[in-house]
């Protein structure tokens, strides 16, 4: 059964998805928007009992003005699992949620089982510039996606009668308290950290990103020191979308090993 709330956590109102039963999972969402009641949290969920918090920030969440760097944003997470009664859980982070689930892993360590870092920022390669994430719309969208973009990307965007331009709101809502971790680059310093990290780590990468091209994924695998590179072809920037099947059958077989 899938659950829609909003508990308090200190100064934040997260908006929280949660399905499922058993050993629990975070995910944590990308920079643009959460994924709502997307079809591979289903999937994982029938296993798991899956907690997908909304960034503060982002949608209904609150208390983004709480946060002046990363360590608050790892802090917070913390917070928020402490607040469960969980002592320690898996982690499943995606684009900047894969930044936040790497940093929280170095400086929570006691909190993480096992990682799962999805197409994650967080590092910066000269030898491999990555684009602007924040870039035209359409580049962005063309360079995120191996095939043709969907008519709707994965979103728990709730339309608003009689207000046409609520999408474009969320939108720039959104991208804008991504800014704070990821603008001009989101290299915040976790090349230093990821050393430290101990929790078993698989690094999932679609081939064919082009925001983050494979080397970044390769160079996460080479700084954390128990760390596997999972590549999965045909698929971008959203390899849980392009590719579900065999992102389950990878992320399942990582978890349960």
């Amino acid at each position: 059964m899938t659950t829609l709330e909003i508990p308090n956590v200190g100064r934040f109102d997260v908006h929280l998805w949660e399905s499922g039963s058993g050993e629990p999972l975070l995910y944590l969402h990308g920079y643009e928007r959460h994924p709502g009641d997307a079809g591979f949290l289903k999937r994982l969920a029938e296993h798991r009992r899956v907690l997908a918090p909304e960034l503060p920030g982002f949608g209904d969440s609150t208390g983004f003005e709480a946060f002046t760097d990363v360590l608050d944003a790892v802090l917070y997470h913390r917070e928020l699992v402490e607040s469960w009664g969980i002592d320690r859980i898996d982690v499943v982070g995606h684009s900047l949620g894969g930044m936040f689930a790497a940093e929280l892993a170095a400086i929570a360590p006691q909190l993480v089982g096992k990682l799962v870092l999805v197409n994650a920022f967080g590092l910066w390669l000269d030898a491999h510039p990555a684009p602007d994430p924040f870039g035209p719309a359409d580049e962005v969208r063309a360079a995120k996606w191996h095939g043709e973009p969907p008519a709707q990307e994965p979103t728990n965007f709730v339309p608003v009668p009689d207000e046409p331009n609520a999408h474009i709101l969320f939108t720039a809502q959104n991208l804008g308290a991504a800014t704070k971790f990821m603008w001009p680059i989101a290299d915040r310093g976790l090349r230093r950290r990821l050393p430290l990290i101990d929790a078993p780590t698989l690094v999932v990468h679609g081939t064919s990103d082009g925001l983050l091209p494979l080397p970044y994924a390769e160079e996460f695998v080479r700084l954390i020191p128990n760390a596997t590179l999972a590549p999965i072809d045909a698929a971008g920037h959203y390899p849980m979308v392009e590719q579900e099947d065999e992102f389950i059958a990878v992320v399942t077989k990582f978890l349960e090993s």
